[in-house]
């Protein structure tokens, strides 16, 4: 194929991820309706209130300044300096999420509206967004030979760090010539490492090439309420229409089969079900959906 046609389709909607679109989903979220008491109520009760007060996760040690609260000098910190510091704490209401992105070479696919791979980082985008708006840390992993990490922060602009990261992340996958599918669970033992006590992995792929330890890290992780994942869907996959088609066996070698009968749309997806065995909060998310279609969907993954 000529190397400028190829160039070219990699700018076409739906292959390439654009940034300005996931900045536009910022918005999204607001259309979802969400109880202003589970939102920000501390406790049970009638009346919800956006509770400051302090944690008891370290945020970070800083130089004192007029107007701390001199309850929090840090003693280690101001000995060691001969300045005075202060320990500011995190609200363990202000979450920390790490958004996790598959773009291996098996997420470079798709029959309708768009390639897995930018269904799974609009998906993403808007977890990102709601986090934000809710007041907590949005942060960063992708998945695949060149791996980008952001550090989660606070705020949008958390959020528009982590788009960036994936855009950038996504136009290499597109232009790498690699076909290795590093597996799964490398970059769930690395994500996990990344995140902080109280955390959550929140994982968009498809679920090729898991690896060995995938399953006994997912358990491990719902057990402590740390992990969910989206679960993103082709067309071809839970309805292909009949046909003869070629494809690329595990091994490498290519060979061609055919399918006789197209499936139902609607049967029970056995890694669902899997996953949803495991303890892990789960949902399917089809490319072929407009992201404004799949925001009641990715609502409870975001607010869970």
């Amino acid at each position: 194929m000529n190397v400028s046609i190829l160039k070219d389709a990699f700018t076409l909607p739906g292959v390439s991820l654009d940034p300005d679109h996931l900045l536009r989903l910022r918005h999204l979220p607001s259309h979802v309706s969400v109880s202003t008491a589970r939102r920000y109520a501390p406790t049970p009760g009638q009346i919800a209130t956006r509770r400051r007060g302090y944690g008891v996760e370290i945020d970070e040690i800083r130089m004192w300044v007029p107007g701390d609260d001199t309850r929090h000098l840090d003693r280690n910190a101001t000995a060691r300096t001969g300045a005075p510091h202060v320990r500011t704490f995190r609200d363990e209401r202000q979450r920390t999420v790490l958004l996790v992105a598959d773009f291996r070479p098996s997420m470079l696919f798709g029959t309708k509206r768009a390639f897995r791979s930018v269904a799974a980082a609009e998906a993403l985008a808007f977890v990102g967004w709601r986090v934000s708006g809710e007041g907590g840390r949005v942060g960063l992993l992708t998945v695949g030979t060149d791996p980008v990490f952001v550090q989660p922060r606070q705020g949008e602009r958390a959020v528009m760090t982590a788009i960036a990261g994936m855009a950038r992340a996504h136009r290499k996958a597109l232009e790498s010539d690699d076909v290795e599918q590093p597996p799964l669970d490398e970059f769930m033992e690395l994500g996990t490492r990344c995140l902080p006590r109280g955390g959550v992995l929140v994982l968009a792929t498809a679920l090729e090439h898991t690896g060995a330890s995938f399953e006994r890290m997912a358990r491990s992780l719902a057990r402590r309420g740390a992990l969910r994942i989206i679960l993103v869907s082709d067309a071809f996959e839970h309805a292909p229409p009949p046909g003869f088609y070629p494809f690329i066996a595990p091994e490498g070698h290519r060979s061609h089969g055919a399918i006789e009968h197209s499936r139902d749309a609607s049967r029970d997806d056995a890694r669902l079900s899997r996953l949803r065995d495991l303890g892990v909060l789960t949902v399917r998310l089809d490319a072929e959906v407009e992201p404004e279609n799949n925001a009641s969907l990715l609502h409870r993954i975001a607010i869970s």
